[in-house]
């Protein structure tokens, strides 16, 4: 278990402009090889620090907050993951990075493949946890099953519904899809329902969802260009997609390891931290 902590001095907070006009909030710290920290829905940026710590000594790591969520900004268009990839390349080039080690979770995931599809030469290792990719292998069952049905949770009378219930809405996520419910702590439960709060954050969060028809569309038209050939490990929780995981991402890429971590739901970061750290530095240093 593990609460959300700020990130140390060795980071510099700053809001950095994209191409399209908005802004994305990140973290930077550390020197050396460049390594990317995508979150998902649920979570901000925030949720890396576990690793972003231990990262920090001897990478560049870099973790914004994804379009439309934290603190970055919320703009009423543009949640389409192959968009938000061309927003993450961008702020890459502005950091003069052009190798880079990545690691995501959840709706990160879906940013990540966008971006490594997208800039086959830029992303060297991925690390992937605990959500499938829109279109992909078994997505078709995915969005049949019951734990889904906020993929189409969204208009102005459930954003009504919602207002002022932030909490409410996020321990349905925290208390269902993890191992146990309380492994995630009320002071992680309440630091991202005040984040989730904000003007138009639940509504960005909702268009996340909504653009999930067009990336399939995206990410099918992206693996008839081949797959993906970088190093790619797989997480899941014991209690999630486990193993499946890694099945899921052999329609994505070609070389793919599957990791399990015991004891653990959707929520890899909060529910086990260490087992979930060691798993991710293990396979970024084997594959540097």
């Amino acid at each position: 278990m593990a609460e959300v902590r700020p990130y140390d001095s060795r980071f510099e907070i700053r809001d950095v402009a994209t191409p399209d006009g908005e802004k994305l909030h990140v973290r930077l710290g550390g020197k050396g090889p460049a390594v990317l920290l995508l979150h998902g829905f649920g979570d901000t940026g925030d949720m890396w620090e576990p690793l972003a710590r231990i990262l920090a000594k001897d990478h560049l790591v870099i973790v914004p907050d994804l379009r439309g969520m934290g603190l970055s900004s919320h703009p009423e268009g543009g949640y389409e993951k192959k968009q938000q990839a061309a927003q993450m390349a961008a702020l890459l080039d502005g950091l003069d990075v052009h190798r880079v080690q990545l690691v995501t979770h959840d709706i990160g995931n879906m940013v990540g493949f966008a971006l490594a599809a997208q800039r086959r030469h830029l992303v060297t290792t991925w690390v992937a946890m605990d959500a499938p990719l829109p279109g992909l292998g078994h997505w078709d069952q995915q969005l049949q099953s019951p734990k889904t049905w906020h993929f189409n949770f969204r208009g102005p009378d459930v954003e009504r519904l919602v207002a002022g219930r932030e909490r409410i809405l996020l321990d349905r996520f925290y208390n269902e899809l993890s191992a146990d419910p309380d492994h995630i702590d009320e002071q992680t439960r309440d630091h991202y329902a005040q984040l989730y709060a904000r003007p138009k954050a639940i509504h960005d969060a909702f268009a996340q969802f909504a653009a999930f028809p067009r990336d399939a569309l995206d990410n099918r038209a992206f693996v008839k260009a081949g797959k993906l050939a970088m190093p790619v490990l797989a997480i899941g929780g014991e209690r999630s997609y486990g193993g499946q995981l890694g099945t899921e991402f052999g329609f994505a890429a070609t070389n793919v390891t599957p990791a399990i971590i015991p004891d653990a739901g959707h929520w890899l970061m909060e529910e086990q931290p260490d087992a979930t750290v060691a798993k991710i530095t293990a396979f970024l240093m084997a594959n540097s």
